[in-house]
């Protein structure tokens, strides 16, 4: 669906795949922020339900997913991409916006930041609570993504995340709360905010993204299996052999404070790494570095380091690696590059 507006406004694509944003209470739970149906609200419906955005862009919206952002699967995840990617090449399109769940947004974010060779403009949004609910923010969160997407400050600053008038990277953000309208945080800040309807900037990201990524979704086919294992107490290595039995090239041990390795697993990972299964180590608390060598000996096992990536971004990232490198150096490489 295109919405009628000024010829001279910027040209945005809509990308609908589900998830709260497009989610519905039940009659009997009317006005319910908690009890909803995800993915029941066409794109169409939701451009419909917010008069704003024919002030902003020229909008054209389609379907590409109607699911649980929680049913995100990698085959889904690069087929996100390619249409994205697929959008960004046209000349008709100045931007895009991805309407997504929130429980995978990050990682949907992420990928895109590194697969999509696009200086516009990708912003994905969603909301913490269905349209029905007293005091939804898709809405708003909508309104705000078009205009951080249709404003000429936002090329080249890689894939952003848009809730709750806070623009972030996708390289930092995370969900980090079930519930509240700020889920949403950096552990290094905001890139900036929503302000009176336009993007307001406050920093920029070094690492690289998107022109500057050496992964391209047009040379991708498929991701290597890459498995993650939080920790906790009494810890069995079970769970790893469990992912190597089904193919994992790598697995991401989201460890405990710096990537910490209980005592009883470190001769596991020398074994695991020794058998040519790579091993991750990053964080399970959600901010802060893992350091090569610091509280394990990574040089002596083969196994990798994350620096500050979560588990879900660091298990995306190997992923990515393995596309290019099957050495433990050259993913180590990779994860202190980005």
């Amino acid at each position: 669906m295109a919405t009628p507006t000024n010829s001279s406004q910027p040209r945005i694509a809509l990308v609908g795949t589900g998830g709260t944003i497009a989610g519905a209470g039940r009659p009997s739970d009317a006005g319910a922020s908690a009890a909803y149906q995800s993915a029941v609200v066409s794109t169409s419906d939701l451009l419909a339900g917010v008069p704003g955005l024919a002030a902003l862009a020229r909008l054209q919206a389609e379907q590409l997913f109607q699911i649980d952002s929680a049913d995100f699967t990698d085959t889904r995840l690069l087929q996100l991409a390619r249409r994205v990617a697929e959008l960004c090449a046209r000349d008709d399109v100045d931007g895009v916006v991805v309407a997504h769940g929130t429980d995978t947004m990050e990682e949907s974010a992420y990928f895109l930041h590194l697969t999509v060779r696009s200086g516009k403009p990708i912003v994905l949004t969603g909301s913490m609570r269905p349209g029905t609910a007293l005091a939804a923010d898709g809405p708003a969160n909508l309104l705000h993504a078009v205009a951080v997407a249709a404003h000429p400050s936002s090329s080249g600053r890689g894939v952003l995340v848009v809730m709750n008038e806070q623009i972030h990277s996708a390289r930092d953000v995370a969900k980090v709360h079930s519930m509240r309208l700020d889920a949403f945080a950096s552990p290094h800040g905001a890139l900036g905010l929503v302000v009176e309807g336009a993007p307001r900037w406050y920093r920029a990201l070094t690492r690289p993204h998107t022109m500057q990524s050496e992964f391209d979704i047009g040379a991708i086919d498929a991701l290597p299996l890459v498995g993650v294992v939080s920790s906790h107490g009494n810890m069995r290595r079970e769970s790893y052999d469990a992912w190597v039995a089904v193919g994992a090239r790598a697995i991401v041990h989201a460890g405990f404070g710096g990537g910490t390795v209980p005592e009883y697993l470190k001769p596991v990972f020398r074994e695991l790494c020794a058998r040519g299964t790579h091993i991750v180590r990053c964080s399970r608390v959600g901010a802060g570095p893992v350091i090569r060598n610091a509280s394990f000996d990574d040089d002596a096992c083969g196994s990798v380091v994350a620096d500050d990536q979560n588990p879900p971004r660091a298990r995306l990232l190997a992923a990515l690696a393995l596309t290019l490198t099957q050495e433990a150096a050259g993913l180590q490489a990779v994860f202190d590059r980005y």
